[in-house]
C-alpha cells in the first residue's frame, strides 16, 4: 500500500496547510536524510500514514533540502527544531511532538487517536 503524504518545499505550502489545519489536523515529520536515526522515525511515519484512523493532512519536510519551510515551521509554532521530529497541529496549535527515538508507528497512533476525533 502506497504511504499517503504530501512532501512540501515552499513556505507558501506550508502556510496554506497550517490555516488549514483548522479544518483538518496536521501530522508533520521534519526529516533529515543524511540521519540514520531520523532514516528509523521515517520508516515509522511512512507505516502510520499507510492507513491514517484519523483525518489528516501527512506532510513531511526534508530539513535539509528545504531549511527555510523547516525554519517557518520553527518560528511559527514555537518548537525548538530537532530532526527527526514530529508535529501533531490543529489549529495551528501544536498538540503534541515528539523527537528522535520516541517517534514509532505506536506512538504517533495513541497521540493521534487520543488528540483527533474520528471523521
Amino acid at each position: 500500500m502506497k504511504p499517503n503524504y504530501q512532501e512540501i518545499d515552499s513556505t507558501e505550502q506550508w502556510e496554506a496547510l497550517l490555516e488549514q489545519s483548522g479544518e483538518r489536523a496536521l501530522l508533520l515529520l521534519k526529516h533529515s536524510t543524511a540521519c540514520p536515526i531520523s532514516g528509523a522515525a521515517f520508516k515509522e511515519f511512512n507505516v502510520y500514514t499507510r492507513k491514517p484512523k484519523r483525518p489528516l493532512n501527512c506532510v513531511l519536510v526534508k530539513v535539509i533540502e528545504s531549511r527555510p519551510v523547516s525554519n517557518a515551521i520553527e518560528a511559527k509554532l514555537g518548537i525548538k527544531h530537532e530532526s527527526p521530529q514530529v508535529l501533531l497541529v490543529r489549529d495551528g496549535e501544536v498538540l503534541w511532538h515528539a523527537s528522535h527515538w520516541d517517534i514509532s508507528y505506536e506512538r504517533i497512533e495513541q497521540q493521534v487517536n487520543a488528540r483527533i476525533p474520528k471523521a
